[in-house]
């Protein structure tokens, strides 16, 4: 595990743990969504044995989004780092030492348009599907 602590001009210590941002994660999650895909079908019928074919489809549809949204993502990260190595950026550390600089307003907007392009691309998967 690694830990980082990183002096912003508040005169404030962060600490800054990415462990929990290992590759393997997002992949195992990607193995549970697909084994979600075939297994609740069959739990879902267990449960209620009077339940149509059209109840079970809008939840795999909502479960196809997720899977789909996934599959996006990784695939954008792999080009990020694909052109990353083209255009040779500087490295992921440094550019997190800038960004600690910035002041809070900004390091917030950041912030919050990240979390509304994440949250169009996920609506865009949900639209695309249904």
């Amino acid at each position: 595990m690694t830990t980082k602590i990183y002096q912003t001009p508040h005169n404030r210590e962060q600490e800054d743990d990415i462990s929990f941002l290992t590759p393997s994660v997002p992949f195992l999650l990607f193995i549970a969504l697909l084994l979600m895909w075939f297994f609740v079908p069959m739990l879902l019928n267990r449960i209620d044995a009077t339940i149509g074919n059209v109840d079970q489809s809008i939840w795999l549809l909502v479960l196809l989004s997720m899977i789909s949204f996934l599959m996006v993502c990784g695939l954008c990260w792999w080009l990020l780092q694909q052109f990353w190595l083209v255009l040779q950026l500087p490295p992921i550390e440094q550019m997190v030492s800038q960004f600690n600089s910035l002041l809070l307003w900004q390091q917030l907007s950041f912030y919050y348009a990240s979390f509304a392009l994440l949250l169009v691309a996920a609506l865009g998967c949900l639209i695309a599907i249904c």
